[in-house]
């Protein structure tokens, strides 16, 4: 499936960008293979735009804001939240075209975060039951561009099967590579997911889940929101509880955007953010390492043959399942090379 080529998918809430990057002005991004800008309006709300000015095509991202509207940088003309022209300054007294306009987008605030959907969103934006809740912290974690689909970086934190390999040194055990068996239940929004997994405590584990043992159970319950968005709560026999929520939103064939962040019941004093960071990072790159060497075209139907799979591989087969028909559902037929 070639992500960007899929129309349906313009349809749903996408995770694009860290609010705080909208404090200095306009910043554009592509999502879907389209290019948008942001920033935020007058009452501090993100607003997502078509990044091309219908005057002269400039790139509106490269302009400024101006009482909470977004003025092009090239001749002035300024937009809406709405993608209306409301003003020419070369020409103060005259009226603005009619249907002097670019596209505007679903744009909405979200755990620190802009979400853009490009049409009506068939689902809302998922909720994360640990967000706002007393006794959790959030700690921001990566916001960067990988050479990979986002349904591969999907399929993969459901997977695992790889860990005893991909994370050899960090979780997993090479001399036990059999996965954890999970529990699946379909929802509407996706899947849920639940299981219980021995891992490895490295010295960089301890240090910030307190647990000295080399070796230690959690419990893990996941969520598969449609199409790329991903929670993992995890909970530690001493009561630590990590939830850790991922998205790839799709850039562009074989791109897409790495979002995480989690929720954590301990506080700063007890771990600094900075060395849960650092663990997540180590295993964030041991999966980065593998997912850019595999094909960003994940075949959907799987009778296709192009790929052969193992008992393990049931959550991302389940997702293929419901991607395929979701395409199906709405006339679409699944686009691949």
């Amino acid at each position: 499936m070639i992500e960007v080529r899929q129309k349906v998918f313009r349809r749903f809430w996408h995770c694009v960008m860290p609010l705080s990057l909208l404090d200095d002005g306009p910043r554009p991004f592509t999502l879907l293979g389209e290019r948008i800008v942001l920033w935020l309006d007058g009452e501090g709300k993100p607003a997502a735009v078509r990044d091309r000015c219908c005057h002269r095509t400039a790139q509106l991202s490269k302009g400024f804001c101006e009482g909470g509207n977004l003025v092009c940088g090239y001749h002035g003309w300024t937009y809406d939240r709405g993608g209306r022209c409301v003003k020419i300054p070369q020409q103060p007294d005259s009226a603005i075209p009619f249907g002097a306009r670019v596209a505007a987008y679903h744009c909405e605030a979200r755990y620190g975060y802009a979400w853009v959907a490009l049409e009506d969103p068939l689902l809302p934006i998922p909720v994360l039951p640990e967000a706002g809740q007393p006794g959790f912290r959030q700690v921001d974690q990566f916001y960067e561009p990988w050479n990979c689909s986002g349904m591969r970086f999907m399929e993969n934190a459901f997977d695992f099967a790889h860990q005893s390999f991909v994370h050899a040194s960090m979780q997993g055990r090479r001399d036990r590579p059999e996965p954890p068996k999970g529990e699946l239940v379909e929802r509407d929004y996706g899947f849920d997911m639940n299981l219980v997994q021995p891992v490895k405590n490295p010295a960089s584990g301890r240090k910030h889940l307190k647990i000295e043992a080399d070796e230690t159970v959690r419990t893990v319950d996941l969520n598969w929101f449609m199409p790329f968005s991903r929670r993992m709560g995890i909970t530690y026999p001493n009561g630590l509880k990590q939830s850790i929520y991922s998205v790839g939103t799709p850039i562009e064939d074989g791109r897409c955007q790495i979002v995480q962040w989690s929720y954590r019941n301990d506080t700063e004093a007890d771990v600094p953010a900075a060395d849960i960071i650092a663990f997540d990072r180590a295993v964030v790159d041991e999966d980065r390492s593998i997912l850019e060497a595999v094909d960003g075209d994940l075949p959907l139907d799987t009778r296709r043959r192009a790929e052969f799979h193992m008992a393990s591989d049931q959550p991302g087969l389940l997702m293929r399942k419901k991607l395929l028909a979701l395409l199906e559902q709405y006339g679409e037929a699944e686009v691949y090379q």
